[in-house]
């Protein structure tokens, strides 16, 4: 039975409530948290250019993510590798978005990192999502997003990607 509407208590945002066209299903789950399998990206302007992915089966379980294009414009995933894997090939690419979850307990803006090997792919249309892990990758765990090592782009640049 699909749920229309969760209700859910987030540590940051308080109560929310969650369309449920809006939440994606890990089929094999978050490596490393069992059980895990229900997730919403929470977009709000507050924290720009930071999501939520917020668990729906664990309301304190809450990771950052980002678009890694806005950082680093030279990252790469092999989208076909992955569309396949994942029972999606002949779907639109602009059906399926990339985000790297983010370490941000550091508080202080350069010391900010990525996990640039353990990106996060969803399908908006299936609701579906997978964390893949990028083995005999040269990109690191702890890619530093306000650094030098960026490749073009940079967090900072809003205006220039949203225009």
């Amino acid at each position: 039975m699909k749920v229309s509407l969760y209700k859910i208590e987030t540590k940051q945002f308080g109560r929310m409530d969650i369309d449920g066209d809006k939440v994606y299903t890990m089929p094999d789950g978050m490596p490393g948290f069992s059980g895990m399998k229900r997730f919403a990206i929470i977009e709000r302007e507050e924290i720009w250019p930071f999501h939520s992915y917020q668990s729906l089966d664990d309301p304190t379980l809450v990771f950052y993510i980002m678009d890694p294009y806005l950082f680093k414009s030279d990252y790469t995933v092999d989208m076909e590798q992955v569309a396949r894997e994942a029972g999606w090939e002949g779907d639109p690419a602009g059906d399926i978005r990339l985000y790297v979850i983010v370490n941000t307990s550091a508080g202080v803006p350069e010391r900010i990192t990525a996990n640039l090997i353990g990106p996060i792919v969803v399908h908006t249309k299936r609701l579906e999502a997978i964390q893949l892990v990028l083995h005999n990758s040269l990109y690191s765990h702890q890619h530093r997003i306000f650094s030098g090592e960026n490749g073009g782009g940079g967090a900072d640049s809003r205006r220039a990607v949203s225009a």
